[in-house]
């Protein structure tokens, strides 16, 4: 145990002899208990009071408010916590994951589960802690760096978004400053490629939207600014467009769908305003304006030194207009080369890995087969501070139930039959560097014991052997499973699953970023063209239509074994016929479809409701539709609200 676990626990558990076990096996483990509540009003008197460090937490408690409600005040003050519940079930993990826990303890629980979930709280909450002081030395910096630059501030504005990029993601940045004189100036910044942006400023807006500059200037009078940090999904957006009708023109101009609002205060009564927007529904949540709180400061100062200046593009100056790159884009570009896309999904993910790349931290890179998880542990392997080092990769799918023990940690000769000599594991193999554990889902519950245990001391022994062997390993996992579901079914350990799930990295589908098709079909053409030795020119545009609405279940993997088979079957120099399975093609619409004719949505929306009317609406687990549509539960969740699906159904 480290030293950390003697800092203050609160306990809030309705339950006074579960509460009671707790306290006296804490203590005797050397924690201090400031205190035992059995509802929120007395755990909230009882923080004020003492301040714990940590919290355990249970779910339902006395009193209207349960633990749920707490754990956002908490996260609020910044204090952690560890969920306690006798459920595990999929929708308590569900509501439990929105609040952001350092850890979740099933009851009844042993000892030894109890001071492994704070084990594993604690390095978390000491990843995060390392992550937020290493986000601002790094943000410092760069800060500094782009103000002492030789460009104009329309650049250095620009560099400001980018910087902030990795830890605020957006594919819009509107800056605007509010002064006593009414000035509403605002530039804009469309991301466009990865370190590429189109400065937008108000005559290019006014190109864009077809309105002229009295109309926007009324837009922007009518439009209320927010005080504080704040931030809108896309019903909350949509719902605000009255009162906001410059961002309904921005948002519906440029598609986007969640907005999040970062107010900077300067001198005189003025504020310069950052509305970061996103295309997903969800871009952003409360922990985005933890970071604003983080950042502010910093780019308070930026923001101060800019205003000040005569030249400051937020104001009656021309603004540079064009496309900017980085002055070490190409460098940069090449950091992911042989990742082709530049789909905003993918950016995001661009993003992550260069956020926690330099720190040590787990990894846990979640998405369906074919996604490219690999080529990702491999770029945040290559981008860190151990890139000279070991990087192993173990396909745990691929490894017999009995032979994975060995495989991962070794054996000493004649430790069983067919032992015939010593056998280094691959712990000891990526020793200094990184393992990367693919499909890990697939790893039996009996090992998962073990492997916790290795990741929490950092040992491990080698079968038969007699002595304990130090690593220092970090650790990429990637399933495409649904470790949520698994755990809540009882597949996977939960305290596993917290110890990886240190910063997650979602790989989209395929068919969620179907803009890069044309791309990665291209890329696949040239290469297999040249392995061939023919020489083949392209992919028509009925091919590349017809690929666009095939909904590529073996995504990217799938697509190059289909451009692989094209070239190879290809009797000219381009190819205008390709053989998709299942095929979805649909006509192109140079027409007004009549009412007899379902929309692409129109048909998804059948065939989820066909589905759900098989499974007689169950959604998770064995025989449910997320199943039989072959998507994780929580896709089909979300697609469900965004097709209008409301009927209620069993979990």
């Amino acid at each position: 145990m480290t030293d950390q676990l003697s800092k203050k626990i609160l306990i809030v558990e309705d339950e006074y002899i579960i509460a009671d076990v707790l306290r006296n096996l804490l203590q005797n483990a050397g924690y201090d208990i400031c205190g035992i509540a059995d509802s929120v009003d007395e755990a909230l008197e009882l923080i004020e009071i003492n301040r714990p460090n940590f919290v355990l937490l249970d779910i339902y408690l006395k009193g209207k408010l349960t633990g749920i409600d707490l754990a956002n005040q908490l996260t609020e003050e910044n204090i952690p916590f560890v969920y306690l519940s006798a459920n595990s079930n999929q929708s308590i993990l569900e509501e439990a994951k929105k609040t952001n826990p350092y850890g979740f303890i099933v009851k009844p629980f042993r000892e030894k589960d109890v001071l492994v979930a704070l084990d594993i709280a604690v390095y978390r909450h000491e990843n995060n802690l390392e992550n937020k002081l290493r986000q601002n030395a790094a943000l410092q910096k760069k800060v500094a760096r782009i103000i002492d630059l030789q460009a104009d501030w329309t650049y250095k504005l620009m560099q400001i978004g980018q910087a902030l990029q990795p830890y605020i993601p957006f594919e819009y940045l509107s800056v605007g400053l509010k002064s006593n004189d009414n000035n509403n100036d605002e530039i804009g910044f469309m991301r466009i490629g990865f370190e590429e942006y189109q400065t937008i400023g108000p005559k290019e807006l006014m190109v864009i939207t077809n309105k002229k500059s009295y109309e926007l200037s009324a837009l922007k009078g009518k439009s209320t600014w927010e005080q504080l940090a704040t931030w809108y999904d896309e019903k909350e957006l949509q719902a605000a467009f009255n009162e906001q009708p410059m961002r309904k023109l921005i948002t519906e101009t440029f598609s986007m769908k969640s907005l999040l609002v970062f107010p900077v205060p300067l001198s005189g009564n003025q504020a310069i305003y950052f509305f970061f927007y996103g295309r997903r529904p969800d871009a952003y949540d409360s922990d985005h304006l933890i970071l604003c709180d983080q950042f502010r400061n910093l780019i308070g100062d930026f923001a101060q030194i800019m205003v000040s200046d005569s030249k400051s593009p937020l104001g009656s100056n021309p603004v540079y207009n064009g496309v900017h790159r980085t002055a070490g884009q190409e460098m940069s570009a090449n950091l992911f080369a042989g990742i082709i896309g530049s789909s905003h999904l993918l950016l995001n993910v661009f993003d992550n890995v260069q956020q926690v790349a330099p720190a040590d931290s787990s990894v846990l890179i979640l998405g369906e087969s074919g996604t490219g998880k690999e080529r990702i542990a491999e770029r945040i392997h290559y981008l860190s501070p151990r890139k000279s080092k070991p990087f192993i990769k173990v396909n745990c799918a691929a490894l017999p139930a009995t032979l994975i023990d060995s495989e991962l940690f070794g054996h000493e000769k004649g430790s069983f039959t067919g032992a015939f000599e010593r056998k280094i594991g691959r712990f000891e193999q990526a020793h200094t560097g990184t393992l990367f554990l693919d499909e890990i889902g697939e790893i039996p519950l009996e090992l998962q014991v073990k492997l916790l245990r290795v990741l929490q001391e950092k040992e491990i022994e080698r079968i038969g052997g007699r002595t304990t062997i130090k690593t220092d390993v970090r650790i990429i996992a990637a399933t495409n499973r649904n470790l949520e579901m698994e755990v809540a079914e009882g597949r996977f350990r939960l305290d596993l699953y917290y110890r990886l799930n240190v910063f997650p990295i979602v790989m989209p589908p395929l068919r969620e970023r179907k803009e890069d098709i044309p791309a990665l079909a291209n890329h696949f053409l040239i290469i297999y063209s040249r392995k061939t030795g023919k020489a083949i020119k392209g992919l028509s545009e009925k091919v590349l239509e017809s690929m666009q609405t095939y909904r590529w279940p073996g995504n990217i993997r799938e697509l190059e074994n289909l451009i692989e088979r094209s070239v190879l079957l290809a009797k000219s120099d381009f190819i205008d016929t390709i053989a998709l399975p299942f095929q979805t093609e649909q006509p192109a619409m140079s027409f007004i479809a009549n009412a007899s004719v379902q929309t692409m949505k129109e048909n998804e929306k059948t065939h989820i409701l066909r589905a759900l009317n098989e499974c007689g609406w169950k959604i998770w687990g064995p025989g449910g539709a997320a199943r039989l549509l072959n998507l994780p539960p929580t896709t089909l969740n979300s697609k469900m609200k965004k097709l209008g699906i409301t009927r209620s159904f069993q979990k």
